[in-house]
This record gives C-alpha cells, sequence and structure tokens, in this order.
C-alpha cells in the first residue's frame, strides 16, 4: 500500500511538468508564423519558412508570380521568362525595342500574359503562348521623361479593366480596355502631406471587396482606399517602429494581415519584410535577401496558392 501511493505521488509531480494542450507555452509554438516566398529582387528565387534557399534563378527581377500549375513567371527588365516546375526555362517574351523597360507580367485566366513596358510609348500588352502581341492598351503616367518611374505592378481586374499605379504621377488609375482612365487614386493630396513626402505608388491591389491596397515606396506608407477615393487604413513607421525602407511590394493575406517590403533596406539582419495584422501588430518578419517584389507561397505548411516548386 506504502509502494502504491509512494507511485502515485512520484506519477502526479511528473504530470505536472508534461506541457499540455492549450497552455500558454503550446500556443505561443502553435501560432508562430513562418512563410515560404517567391521573392524578386537581388536574390531571385523561393526560400522555404525557415528562410533557406530552395532555388534561385537570375539576379535583380522585377516582379515574380507562381502560377496554378507550379510554374514561375518571373520579370527581368529586358525579358519575361515562365519556368516549370524543373526549373527549366518553358516560355519567354523579350522586350521588342532598345528603349523599353519591362517591369511586370501577370498571367491571365485565358493562358496569356499581361506585361508592362515602359518607354517612349508606355504601356501594357498581352501576349499569347507564341509570343504575339494581341492587346496594347496605352496608359498615361503624366510624365514620359523618366522612363524607368513611369509604372509599376499593372494588372488585369475581373471586370476587364486594367489598374496600374504611376509614381511621378502619383496615381493608381484604372484603364478602361481602350485605355480609358475610368478611376484615379491621388497619393499626393493633403492627407499624404502633399507631392514633397513622395507617396510615389508602386504596388496597387485591387481586393475582393473592391477596395484598393497600395505601397507607396519613398513615402514609407502602405494605405488602403475604399471605392470612393478615401483611406480607410494606413500604416507608416510610427506605426511600426521605423522598419519600412522603401514600401514596394505589398500582399493582403487571406486572414486579412499585409506583408510589406522594406526595398531599401540593405543592411545585414534588417528587416526586410514583414507581416502586420489589421490593428498593425508586427507579427513576423523576415531578415534575409531584401525584395523588389515578392509572393507568399504557404504559411505555417499550408499553401496560400497553387503548388510551389520543391
Amino acid at each position: 500500500m506504502f509502494a502504491l501511493k509512494r507511485f502515485n505521488a512520484l506519477t502526479f509531480c511528473l504530470l505536472l511538468l508534461i506541457p499540455k494542450a492549450g497552455t500558454a507555452q503550446e500556443n505561443a509554438r502553435l501560432e508562430k508564423i513562418q512563410h515560404k516566398i517567391l521573392i524578386a529582387g537581388g536574390f531571385t528565387g523561393m526560400v522555404d519558412e525557415q528562410g533557406h534557399e530552395l532555388w534561385k534563378t537570375r539576379d535583380n527581377a522585377k516582379d515574380a508570380t507562381q502560377l496554378e500549375n507550379g510554374h514561375v513567371l518571373i520579370t527581368y527588365h529586358d525579358e519575361v521568362v515562365e519556368y516549370d516546375a524543373e526549373k527549366k526555362q518553358c516560355w519567354r517574351y523579350p522586350k521588342e525595342t532598345a528603349d523599353a523597360e519591362l517591369v511586370s507580367a501577370w498571367r491571365l485566366p485565358d493562358g496569356k500574359t499581361l506585361i508592362t513596358v515602359l518607354g517612349n510609348q508606355p504601356r501594357l500588352i498581352e501576349v499569347n503562348s507564341l509570343g504575339k502581341v494581341t492587346k496594347t492598351i496605352p496608359v498615361d503616367p503624366e510624365q514620359t521623361d523618366n522612363h524607368h518611374m513611369q509604372t509599376r505592378m499593372a494588372r488585369k481586374l475581373e471586370n476587364g479593366n486594367y489598374i496600374a499605379p504611376h509614381l511621378l504621377g502619383f496615381s493608381v488609375k484604372e484603364y478602361s480596355p481602350e485605355g480609358q482612365v475610368v478611376r484615379d487614386l491621388k497619393t499626393d493630396t493633403a492627407h499624404f502631406g502633399g507631392p514633397q513626402t513622395k507617396h510615389w505608388p508602386f504596388t496597387a491591389i485591387r481586393l475582393k471587396n473592391g477596395n484598393t491596397l497600395v505601397g507607396c515606396t519613398y513615402g514609407n506608407r502602405v494605405v488602403e482606399f475604399d471605392a470612393q477615393g478615401n483611406v480607410i487604413w494606413e500604416l507608416d513607421n510610427e506605426d511600426v517602429g521605423g522598419i519600412i525602407k522603401d514600401a514596394c511590394g505589398v500582399q493582403r493575406l487571406p486572414n486579412g494581415n499585409t506583408v510589406i517590403t522594406s526595398y531599401g533596406q540593405r543592411e545585414k539582419d534588417a528587416v526586410k519584410i514583414f507581416e502586420v495584422t489589421p490593428d498593425k501588430k508586427v507579427v513576423w518578419t523576415y531578415n534575409g535577401h531584401y525584395a523588389h517584389h515578392f509572393q507568399i507561397l504557404s504559411t505555417n505548411g499550408e499553401p496560400l496558392t497553387g503548388t510551389p516548386l520543391k
């Protein structure tokens, strides 16, 4: 009887030392965020959720997206390249003229590719699988002397229109298929402190609710406009302790959080990409390669879109 009582007492003490599901320690472990990332920047390639390089290709890309079939579409200043699941080039579109600069590409549902072309005639083009331009949409960056700063991450919308941010024009314009401006969101108003604050729009994403999420480069700010052009959410360095340095790429995650690049950050071990909640709490940071643009591919092992290259 004495031995049984002693065993029960020891067992009870040992059980107290075993972490139980639902404890603070366990919850903290489960809530730790890890992302797999496709990066377009000085390093161009993919890193796993622990930040290790999975593969890389030619450096200094402008834009990169993973397609539903697992292929990756990468934009360089002189070409757009599609890599297959074995990381082999399977499609390519080179720039057509010496003055042209390619800065973004987006695969459309019909299989064509939307490409942003800067130069003497800034435009968006749709290109088929044979590399033939099937549609051209002229855009108005409100200046043409500085080709490099005309436009950045253009995308085609579900309504058939196109959205393009124009940096030195302080404008995010929505264009009809004929190139007519049907909406213009401005980032040089009094709300932003005027043009001298350099809130140059770089990335513009039309959200499912009709709002538009915009990364404002040198203004070190990310804003969300409603359909009427009102700023309904914004984030700047005062909110996140000064870690934004050139807010180029942005992505809104399914959980409502926003991921942002600090493209201008080159210091080793400094924050290059980070994630914030709607109430502006930083919940994840990446301190590896700097990113011009990026795509979050998975979170804690769960794919966000498509099938990642392995």
